[in-house]
């Protein structure tokens, strides 16, 4: 199809992208992204806490052009990965893990698919260039994937769609194809409420529109490296990788339908986690666990700094907590050893 008009290169490229089952696609210009500046006075704020990994890249974001010399056009897609059905009831000894963690790592699986459709647009553009990305390159998805027309940016930051909500994971598969692009989501429809900023139990949603990282339950549970300080140790609220309480409240999430994604399914043993066993597990029970998801993210190391931290601000000093902490007191990784030393100090004075 070399040398088709725009508008019949983009319906082909849709075509194929939804072909491979992708639930949205969305085509945007290669320009610089609207919320370029918006970015670097978030990064000045402070608000990306110790993600020296945002400053150092701010200026490549700029366009994305630094990912695709030549690039004309961003071919934007999303898959859900709703579960469709509420969580199971918590317990104390249990922790939560953010719903898009509990299947297979979405990164791999965006790759997969893009891989594929890059190879079919290679096949059907042959003097075409593209690079497909999924969350690793300096790129402003989200305001992509406005750009392209597959939903808003919400006061929570989340991208939401109409029909799917805000449970979706983005990619991007960038082109010097100059394709038509999709009319972009000028509209918000969050309207007043505000139901996401009042239930953030730390504050991090400092204003509409604007995370705060340091405030951020999946900033400490995941990004953070180190011993956790104190005041984010406590305020942890019963999730040990990452953190969904401002989409679980979310009125458009409700009756949006249950992700058809299979890789994205969720592990039953990553839904709600025994925080007890997970100290007293040794390192391949625990690699099996976190395998092939995105909790590799925080490794063995967050996973078990953040169980003993949940355990003490729960106050939960019953024999078994107890003794699984002191197990873990000789773990050969001194944040580790740390977090439990800290965590059995507290529960002993309030026992």
């Amino acid at each position: 199809m070399s040398g088709a008009p725009p508008a019949q290169q983009s319906a082909e490229v849709k075509r194929l992208a939804s072909d491979l089952r992708f639930d949205l696609v969305g085509i945007a210009p290669a320009v610089s992204p609207p919320g370029y500046g918006s970015f670097l006075d978030w990064l000045a704020g402070g608000n990306a806490a110790e993600m020296t990994y945002m400053q150092t890249h701010a200026a490549a974001r700029q366009h994305p052009e630094s990912v695709l010399e030549g690039v004309r056009s961003v071919v934007m897609v999303a898959l859900s990965y709703n579960p469709g059905e509420p969580d199971p009831s918590a317990t104390p000894r249990t922790g939560k893990v953010a719903r898009y963690a509990r299947g297979r790592d979405y990164h791999k699986v965006l790759w997969k698919r893009l891989g594929r459709l890059k190879e079919q647009i290679d096949a059907a553009f042959p003097q075409s260039r593209s690079r497909a990305v999924a969350d690793t390159a300096p790129l402003l998805e989200r305001d992509f994937a406005r750009l392209s027309g597959l939903g808003w940016i919400a006061k929570n930051t989340m991208l939401i769609n109409r029909q799917l909500g805000s449970y979706t994971v983005l990619g991007a598969l960038l082109t010097d194809l100059e394709l038509e692009p999709d009319a972009p989501h000028e509209s918000t429809h969050c309207g007043t409420c505000t139901r996401c900023l009042d239930a953030c139990p730390t504050d991090a949603l400092t204003t509409p529109g604007r995370l705060d990282a340091r405030k951020c339950i999946s900033y400490w549970t995941i990004e953070h490296r180190g011993p956790l300080p104190d005041t984010a140790a406590d305020q942890l609220h019963g999730w040990l990788f990452g953190c969904d309480i401002c989409q679980e409240v979310c009125p458009w999430n409700r009756k949006a339908p249950p992700g058809t994604a299979p890789e994205l399914t969720a592990d039953p043993r990553r839904v709600a986690v025994d925080l007890v066993e997970l100290l007293r597990s040794d390192d391949t029970t625990i690699a099996s666990l976190i395998q092939g998801s995105a909790m590799t993210r925080t490794k063995r190391i967050g996973l078990l700094r953040n169980a003993a931290s949940l355990l003490a601000a729960r106050a939960i000093a019953d024999p078994d907590v107890l003794d699984a902490l002191a197990f873990r007191q000789n773990d050969p990784d001194p944040v580790v050893r740390e977090a439990c030393k800290k965590a059995l100090a507290r529960l002993r004075r309030t026992s």
